[in-house]
């Protein structure tokens, strides 16, 4: 088990303060494992070298921090002082041992008295000083011999000496001498920047530890991108860190933990990189300013190299990318020999063969900085002048030095050929954030403007990047450069974007009905945006009214040619409709061959879209097929968000047909990716909160289903907000909650009468009627069950008609009426089976078994035997401990799913459990009511569960990594 906290254990400080370190070491495992074990076998001699901010006087304070018994630690540090100081880290570690050294009874010799002068603090408990030999190099041997002979009368001693590379070659000789040959009682640990070493040796001379010492040579590397995210987490209180903006961090820091800590203290705004995406993570961190430390380590670098060096350095810091000697060479305008100064002066690095650049991003920011803004301008134009004559053109970087020279009709060229070569590729961010830079550029002539905005449009509903896209279209609308004739598109594709925002919707039909009633003059956008009207799924209007929306997109279709607008009005209507069981999606399906990227993208959309409406109808084998063509079809033409889609439709495809080994942390990657597209986000909460549901975790479902729309239905996507309060009222009755259960069954089913499409009510009809009928609400479980009868007669939803037979044979159970009830309920196994829905089918066949145990206790004890391990199996954790509880309750006890063999130190399966509940802060009371045990037994299964772990409370179980 790792020692990484689980997120969320630590909260954010009230006071509103951000902690500047990390308060636990990461990514330092293996090394402080290697420390701890040879500090205490004496003798020992640790070398640890890595780069300045790596993390090497943090690595030797853990070690510090810990118990290390007996053992005197002597703690000096070299200095960058320019005079040099005689053995100063040494003599400055043993002046701290004057109490140990008076309770010594070991006698010293008379050469030990020579360390009376250098050392007046312990002078009193030293012999006289010898006579002087008037030779210097005895002299200094006395000194060795003195120093060796004072550390071995101290008991178990560790030396430590910080920052070697600082050292005089006085000290450095001592270290050598103390390492060729340690007291049996000294341990040495020594730091240092190896590219910092006036020789590149720590030492002065190759050193080989002498046999018979254990010795370490411990490198520390930056940190990966994982290990940044952990590292500022960590450092935010424990708050959970978007992967986007811990890659933009690691990028831009170099993954070196100094920088990365000194960054997160200068920015803004630290609560944004919580859920950062990437185009946020972005612009969080290139606000960031340079730190001050950082900057004036920097200066100090710069100020030490010639001034050709730091023209071809100030040239670097303009390329921003790392650059071959020529370039570098023709950019600052001169002969590129001076390199070897900026490479042996450590401020620019050989980032690859023959390509020249600095350590991380906020070094080369700190350079730039130091430039006045003429100069920055000269050398953006002359990098504008060499790249312009590349083969083939850089087009990224061009513009970017176009914009920053000033040269306006370069930077338009630049920039919008580079965008469109980043939306061929499919990389919408990059192409999004050109144009959007070069919308908000004043000098851009007004003629610009129209093809610049409609540009954007069409790209970023492409890509991931739906909010600042749109806040950039909405400023448009008021942009006087912005034609009239323009203004429909713009309205067009910003309602489009505003869709895939939490709280979008109304605003985004409003949008989108505007801008059809703009594009009279264009029926081709205008039937694009009656199809995203036409949505059946989108907010809470009624389908009575989206429905004319559809109709007109049908009537149109035919008016056109253009194949890729006929796939992308298909691609809204096939979905829209068999979303509402319209039988007539399938038996005429319209999906042709694609010719151009174009229309690839709009026939992986309409596979995405079926295959997510199928999720709700029930033709699962179907669905499976399309997501795999329509994800095939996204990646090779370059539709993210498409892909995002289908990803969650997977996702929320793998909970219904029992593929939970997994789901949950693929769910969650998922989430981490895609948390600022609502409709992508909202239904992977749908998700893992059901998925928590089974486990018997009632906070974590809570949580994540109160995202899925349940509580703003206006702004959800209304089938995914109808399951997510069918969930939220299951998790509300297994705790016996039924009166909240039925408040959340009224919610959904007040979605489900608005829009008017029963075929929803598939997951919620079941938990409604069994909330109701708890209630003593049978007349409202009858009503319920009409409804859905009548609302899905002819569709086809096979979904549908099996929840239908659940929710009869719950009414019938309730009645009395068992024989009915046990023909419903097999009806809906049958069906549920079909699917396949084997977790669905599994709570039916749990009520079946219930039924048949007064008049077959025998087939119902083996029915509830074979659904202990269904439900094992799927990691229904709280479902199979009902069942259990069932067993015994009707004396047909089953053992462990395992046998009885024992698990010696291993975790048994119910072990397993009450661990990881323990780990989610669960009290024993809360366990045993969700694994049906009683309070005595939990207590039994948690002390072996500490005991096997080696943890001491529950509190050190909850910072552990249970995954």
């Amino acid at each position: 088990m790792s020692r990484t906290p689980r997120s969320g254990q630590r909260r954010p400080d009230p006071t509103g303060l951000m902690r500047t370190s990390s308060p636990v070491l990461v990514g330092r495992g293996d090394q402080l494992g290697a420390l701890r074990a040879a500090v205490p076998s004496h003798p020992a001699v640790v070398l640890v070298e890595g780069e300045a901010g790596v993390g090497k006087s943090r690595l030797v304070r853990e070690l510090l921090d810990a118990d290390l018994g007996p053992i005197a630690v002597l703690m000096g540090h070299c200095q960058p002082v320019g005079e040099p100081f005689p053995y100063g880290a040494v003599l400055e570690a043993l002046r701290d041992c004057t109490d140990r050294l008076a309770r010594t009874r070991s006698r010293l010799s008379p050469v030990a008295g020579v360390l009376g002068a250098l050392l007046p603090e312990l002078a009193e408990h030293l012999p006289a000083p010898p006579p002087p030999t008037g030779d210097p190099r005895a002299e200094r041997h006395r000194v060795f011999r003195a120093m060796r002979e004072l550390i071995s009368v101290l008991g178990p001693v560790l030396l430590v000496v910080e920052d070697l590379h600082w050292a005089d070659d006085a000290s450095r000789q001592l270290l050598r001498f103390l390492m060729g040959d340690p007291p049996a009682n000294l341990s040495i640990v020594v730091t240092y920047r190896r590219e910092d070493l006036p020789d590149g040796v720590p030492l002065g001379s190759a050193y080989r530890p002498p046999t018979g010492i254990t010795s370490a040579v411990l490198e520390l590397v930056p940190l990966d991108v994982a290990e940044v995210r952990a590292l500022t987490s960590a450092i935010l209180d424990g708050e959970p860190v978007s992967a986007e903006f811990a890659a933009k961090l690691h990028e831009r820091t170099a993954g070196i933990p100094f920088v990365v800590e000194e960054t997160l203290r200068a920015l803004r705004n630290p609560a944004g990189a919580v859920h950062a995406d990437g185009a946020t993570a972005r612009r969080l961190l290139d606000n960031v300013e340079v730190p001050v430390l950082l900057r004036d380590a920097m200066a100090e670098r710069l100020a030490a190299l010639p001034e050709a060096a730091t023209r071809l350095v100030q040239a670097a810091a303009v390329l921003g990318a790392p650059a071959s000697a020529e370039l570098l060479g023709s950019v600052a305008g001169i002969d590129s020999s001076a390199l070897t100064h900026a490479l042996s002066g450590h401020v620019l690095h050989e980032v690859d063969a023959r390509r020249y650049g600095f350590r991380h991003a906020l070094a080369q920011q700190a350079v730039y900085d130091t430039l006045s803004g003429p100069d920055r301008q000269r050398l953006h134009a002359r990098a504008v002048d060499v790249l312009g004559q590349a083969d083939p053109l850089p087009l990224v970087q061009l513009a970017e030095h176009s914009e920053r020279a000033g040269r306006t009709a370069e930077w338009l060229r630049y920039g919008e050929a580079a965008a469109d070569r980043a939306a061929e590729v499919g990389d919408a961010g990059t192409a999004t954030t050109l144009l959007q830079r070069l919308l908000h550029d004043p000098e851009v002539p007004a003629a610009d403007v129209d093809r610049l905005a409609i540009k954007l449009g069409q790209i970023a509903h492409q890509g991931l990047d739906q909010l600042v896209p749109a806040e950039t279209l909405e400023r448009l609308l008021s942009d006087r450069r912005l034609s009239t004739a323009a203004r429909g598109q713009v309205r067009l594709y910003r309602g489009v974007l505003l869709i895939r925002q939490a709280g979008g919707v109304e605003e985004a039909r409003s949008e989108l009905e505007r801008a059809v009633a703009d594009l009279t003059e264009r029926p081709d956008l205008a039937a694009r945006g009656a199809a995203v009207l036409g949505l059946s799924y989108l907010g809470a209007t009624p389908f009575a009214e989206v429905r004319p929306w559809l109709d007109h997109v049908d009537e149109v279709r035919a008016a056109f040619d253009d194949p890729e607008l006929k796939m992308s009005l298909y691609a809204n209507v096939v979905g829209s409709r068999m979303h509402t069981g319209d039988p007539s999606v399938l038996t005429g399906l319209e999906f042709t061959a694609a010719a151009t990227p174009g229309e690839l993208r709009q026939l992986a959309r309409a596979h995405c879209n079926l295959a997510d409406a199928l999720t709700t109808t029930g033709h699962f084998d179907l669905c499976a097929d399309l997501l795999r063509n329509g994800l095939r079809y996204a990646s090779e033409c370059g539709a993210p968000f498409v892909a995002s889609t289908a990803h969650a439709t997977r996702a929320r495809l793998d909970w219904l047909t029992g593929n939970w080994d997994g789901l949950a942390e693929r769910a969650e990657t998922l989430l981490d990716e895609y948390r600022d597209l609502f409709p992508v986000a909202s239904e992977l909460c749908l998700v893992l909160g059901s998925l928590a549901t089974a486990r018997g975790e009632w906070s974590e479902a809570t949580s994540h289903l109160t995202e899925t729309g349940a509580f703003a239905p206006e702004e959800s996507i209304a089938p995914v907000a109808i399951a997510g309060c069918a969930a939220l009222a299951r998790t509300m009755l297994a705790q016996d909650e039924v009166t909240r259960a039925c408040v959340d069954v009224d919610r959904g089913l007040a979605i489900v009468r608005g829009k008017g499409i029963w075929v929803w009510a598939t997951e919620l009809g079941p938990v409604a009627v069994s909330a109701f009928l708890a209630s003593g609400r049978e007349t409202d479980a009858e009503t319920v069950i009409d409804d859905i009868a009548s609302g899905i007669e002819g569709c086809d939803a096979p979904m549908a008609f099996a929840a239908l037979a659940h929710c009869r044979g719950l009414l019938a159970e309730a009645r009395g009426q068992i024989d009915d009830a046990v023909t419903r309920y097999r009806e809906a196994a049958d069906r549920y089976t079909a699917l396949p829905a084997p977790y669905l089918t599994a709570l039916v066949a749990e009520r079946e078994a219930v039924c048949l145990v007064p008049t077959d206790h025998e087939k119902a004890s083996e029915c509830l035997s074979a659904l202990v391990d269904t439900f094992d199996a799927l990691g229904a954790t709280r479902d199979a401990a009902r069942c259990r509880h069932l067993l015994r309750g009707i004396g047909g006890g089953k053992p462990s799913r395992r046998g009885r063999r024992g698990y010696g130190n291993e975790l048994s399966p119910r072990e397993q459990e009450v661990a990881r509940l323990l780990a989610a802060g669960h009290t024993n009371r809360r366990i045993a009511d969700v694994l049906f045990l009683s309070p005595r037994t939990v207590e039994q299964h948690a002390a072996r569960v500490l005991r096997k772990l080696g943890v001491s409370s529950r509190a050190e179980l909850q910072a552990e990594d249970l995954a």
